[in-house]
C-alpha cells in the first residue's frame, strides 16, 4: 500500500482531518517509497562504474503540529517490511553516535567518524530522524561528515523539522564547521514544506486534569491528589545510574515518580540523564514550573529536552505551571524552537495521550486530530 492510499484509507475512517498542505506532500512520499522499494539497476559485468546512489531522501519542515511526523510515519508504515529502517528521535540519535564515537576513539581509531557512519549503514537503508533540531557544537561538527558517508554507503535519510536547511544552527558558535552538513542534506534530501495554517495539536479533547495553572494552593492540591491516586504514600527515592554517574529522583513508586522543576531543570543534567528518566517512568508529576525568559536559558533548554524524551517515550505527564504551555518562555534565546515544546505538552495533556504502542511492525502512527465536520 502505497503513503497516499493509506492516507486515504485513515481519511475514511476518520481518523485524520482533511489538509490541503498534508495531502500536497504524498506525492513525495509515494515518490520515495517507490524508489526504496525498486529493484538495483543492473550494470554490465565488463562495466566497472561508480556505485547506483541510494533513492534521493526527504526533509519535511513546516511549523509545529503541522503532521511532519504524522506523514514520516505514513512513509515507513507503506514501506516494506524488508526494506531495514532505523527511526529514532534526532537527540536519541545523535547521543548514540557520539557515545559509538567515544567508544571508537577508545578502541584506537584516529577517524571514527567513518566506521560508526559504517555500522549505521550496514543496519539501515532508511534513517528516519525526527525532530531534527541542531544547537550543539559537537553535532554540528560531525553532522556534515557522517551524513556524506551515509550517503556514499548508500543509506537515505528522512526528517523532520521545524526548520528549513539553511536555518539549522543559525548564529551558532563556529557555524562554518555546519555548512556542509547543510550543503549534504539540501543535495540529498528533497525539501518539502508542510504549510499548513493548522496545528493539529491544538483544540483537542480534554479529558482528566493534567496541567494545573496558576501555581497556588488550587495546584498543588490538584498535584498532590493525582499523586495520592497513584500511591504515593508509600513512595521513595530512587537512584538511577547514568554514565557512571547517579541520578536522583526525589519520589517514586511502581514507574510513577514525582520532582521539582529545579531537581530535573536547575541542574546541570543533559539528554543521557533525560532519556534515563523517560525509560524509567511511565508517569512523572512535574511541580512548580515557573514562566522563564532570557535569564533562565539553560533552565528552559534542559525542559525542551526534557519534553522531548518524555513525548517519545510516551510517558505520563501531570505538571503544575505558572502558565500554559504555550505562555512559559514567550522571550529568549530558543523562544522559537519553545513553540513546538509547548505543542507538545499541549497534546501530551489531551484525553487520548500517551498513543499506544505497536506490538511490532513500524512505528505506529501518532494521534490524529479529530476529523473535521
Amino acid at each position: 500500500m502505497t503513503p497516499s492510499a493509506l492516507h486515504a484509507r485513515l481519511l475514511a475512517e476518520g481518523r485524520l482531518a482533511p489538509d490541503p498542505a498534508q495531502a500536497a506532500v504524498l506525492p513525495a512520499l509515494d515518490r520515495l517509497a517507490a524508489d526504496l522499494l525498486a529493484p538495483p539497476a543492473r550494470r554490465p559485468l565488463w562495466r566497472r562504474a561508480a556505485p547506483t546512489p541510494p533513492p534521493r531522501g526527504l526533509y519535511l519542515w513546516g511549523e509545529v503540529g503541522r503532521g511532519k511526523t504524522l506523514l514520516m510515519d505514513l512513509l515507513l508504515e507503506a514501506l516494506d517490511p524488508a526494506v531495514p529502517v532505523r527511526r529514532a528521535h534526532f537527540h536519541a540519535f545523535m547521543q548514540d553516535v557520539h557515545k559509538a564515537l567515544e567508544e571508537a576513539r577508545r578502541a584506537g581509531l584516529r577517524d571514527a567518524v567513518l566506521p560508526v557512519a559504517d555500522r549505521i549503514a550496514a543496519a539501515a537503508r532508511l534513517l528516519a530522524l525526527d525532530e531534527m533540531q541542531v544547537q550543539d557544537i559537537a553535532d554540528a561538527a560531525i553532522l556534515g561528515r557522517l551524513l556524506e558517508r551515509l550517503w556514499a554507503r548508500g543509506t537515505t535519510l528522512v526528517t523532520t523539522s521545524n526548520r528549513p536547511p539553511r536555518d539549522l544552527y543559525k548564529d551558532g558558535l563556529n557555524r562554518h564547521l555546519f555548512l556542509p552538513a547543510i550543503a549534504r542534506l539540501e543535495s540529498t534530501c528533497e525539501v518539502v514544506e508542510i504549510a499548513s495554517p493548522r496545528d493539529h495539536r491544538q483544540g483537542r479533547a480534554a479529558g482528566e486534569r493534567r496541567w494545573f495553572c496558576p501555581l497556588g494552593p488550587e495546584a498543588r492540591a490538584g498535584m498532590d491528589a493525582v499523586w495520592a491516586s497513584l500511591g504515593g504514600a508509600d513512595a521513595g527515592p530512587r537512584t538511577l545510574r547514568v554514565l557512571g554517574r547517579d541520578l536522583h529522583l526525589p519520589l517514586w513508586r511502581d514507574g510513577a515518580a514525582r520532582a521539582g522543576f529545579f531537581d530535573l531543570c536547575g541542574r546541570p543534567l543533559g539528554p543521557p540523564d533525560f532519556l534515563a528518566i523517560a525509560g524509567a517512568v511511565r508517569v512523572l508529576l512535574l511541580d512548580e514550573i515557573p514562566q522563564m525568559g532570557a535569564e533562565s536559558f539553560n533552565a528552559a533548554r534542559r525542559f525542551v529536552l526534557l519534553v522531548d524524551a518524555l513525548y517519545e517515550a510516551r510517558v505520563t505527564l501531570f505538571a503544575s505551571a505558572a502558565a500554559r504551555p504555550d505562555h512559559l518562555y514567550l522571550e529568549g534565546e530558543g523562544a522559537f524552537d519553545f513553540a513546538r515544546t509547548a505543542s507538545r505538552l499541549a497534546e501530551m495533556a489531551s484525553a487520548d495521550w500517551p498513543p499506544p504502542l505497536a506490538a511490532d511492525g513500524p512505528p505506529p502512527l501518532p494521534p490524529a486530530a479529530p476529523p473535521v465536520a
